[in-house]
């Protein structure tokens, strides 16, 4: 199992690029399985997940093409199977998303229940309940959802008690080929939902309210292919400002969405850090200046994202002051937080609340990645550490989310490297 070791001590400065956005990638990919045409996706993140959902569609029949450039061609005529298979669908919760394509192309569709990062229960009867209410018979069993329906799914009205990011882009899928229109109810709002969306659009679909709470799909006979470029990953990109703020440092992450990043660019600000912007490009400097703690409380977007909680955690460990980081939507999300205890740092968990109070400086240590954002916490603050090397293991997670980390760290000047197993 491969390590990352870290000696820290360096403030970061330089460029880099942001990647595409994993998020976005893993549900544009299963949207291929709607269309009657070719479907060409640009700008994949090169992580293991993209790789998994790609093999996903592949043991379905589907004969990927990755081009040159490393776009990939998906040609869901070529389908062969209806069923999304244990071995894969239990490395990531994700493939869910297969689960409303399918159904709606094929009228039947058997996926096994997911798995992914252990960061608490992300249920799977939201996907059911707005399925149902499209006309679809679903079961579980075997350890797999089985859903078919009797000629088309039926538009109607799918109403979600909690924000899902997943099931509103599950149903949204199956809504485009349903007879009527679909109304989805507190959807979800994430740039990564409107980014599926303008794709679904570019093959033909009718949909309006993107970005909105609520979402109507008026359902269409088929769907044709398109050539779509995904959208910036922005918590790779607020990843890479965090660090760089952590350690005092200077940076600029280019081919990235300002716009879809604002409450984590505010936070970064408070924190004492000067911001710039351009049409696609971000730049932090702390200018010399000691970093400042800040309160953060997790909500669905446009509120503060779960998915950066832990890479603030990291920050507060080493600013000036007391600070509270509230979880909301995950409720086994501070796994990160006893690892970073071993570097030294004070901090203790009341509920979904982690009270960090801010150190002048970390310590050199072994620790475990618990899970993908939690891992990225690891890194910032093994950047952090002075004296000697933090070495974590685990990072099989990191690699789920972060294209190429140690490289592109190395090009800000960090002192970090792969220890392969």
């Amino acid at each position: 199992m491969d390590k990352l070791v870290i000696r820290g001590g360096k403030s970061l400065s330089g460029e880099i690029r942001a990647s595409g956005a994993k998020n976005s990638a893993l549900p544009i990919i299963a949207s291929a399985l709607l269309s009657s045409e070719n479907v060409i996706i640009r700008n994949l993140p090169h992580l293991q997940d993209i790789t998994t959902m790609i093999n996903l569609l592949g043991t379905m029949g589907v004969e990927p093409v990755v081009n040159e450039d490393l776009s990939v061609e998906l040609d869901s005529n070529l389908l062969k199977s209806v069923v999304a298979p244990y071995e894969l669908v239990k490395t990531m919760r994700a493939s869910i998303l297969v689960l409303g394509p399918l159904l709606a192309k094929n009228g039947y569709a058997e996926v096994s229940l997911p798995g992914g990062c252990a960061i608490g229960s992300r249920p799977v009867d939201l996907h059911i309940r707005g399925l149902e209410a499209m006309g679809a018979e679903v079961v579980v069993e075997d350890g797999y959802i089985k859903a078919k329906t009797d000629g088309r799914l039926k538009g109607g009205n799918v109403f979600f008690d909690t924000v899902t990011v997943t099931g509103t882009e599950n149903i949204m899928m199956a809504a485009t080929l349903a007879d009527g229109v679909t109304s989805i109810e507190n959807a979800a709002r994430e740039p990564e939902v409107v980014d599926l969306a303008e794709c679904l659009i570019a093959m033909g679909a009718k949909i309006e309210g993107h970005g909105t709470d609520l979402i109507r799909v008026t359902g269409v006979e088929k769907l044709h292919g398109c050539d779509y470029s995904v959208v910036p990953d922005r918590i790779e990109t607020g990843t890479y400002l965090v660090a760089a703020a952590a350690t005092g440092g200077k940076v600029k992450v280019k081919d990235t969405r300002p716009d879809i990043l604002d409450a984590v660019l505010v936070k970064l600000e408070e924190a004492g850090a000067k911001i710039e912007t351009g049409d696609d490009w971000i730049s932090l400097d702390m200018e010399g200046r000691t970093l400042k703690a800040v309160s953060v409380k997790t909500a669905p977007y446009p509120a503060f994202p779960t998915d950066m909680q832990a890479q603030f955690v990291a920050l507060n460990a080493v600013a000036e002051g007391t600070s509270t980081v509230i979880e909301t939507i995950f409720e086994n999300r501070f796994m990160h937080v006893q690892e970073m205890m071993r570097m030294g740092a004070d901090i203790s968990v009341e509920g979904n609340t982690a009270i960090v109070r801010g150190l002048t400086e970390l310590h050199p240590a072994p620790v475990m990645a618990t899970d993908l954002r939690a891992s990225a916490s690891l890194v910032i603050a093994g950047l952090v550490a002075k004296g000697g090397e933090t070495v974590i293991d685990r990072i099989y997670h990191i690699d789920r989310g972060y294209e190429c980390i140690e490289e592109k760290l190395q090009l800000l000047g960090a002192d970090i490297s792969r220890l392969p197993e």
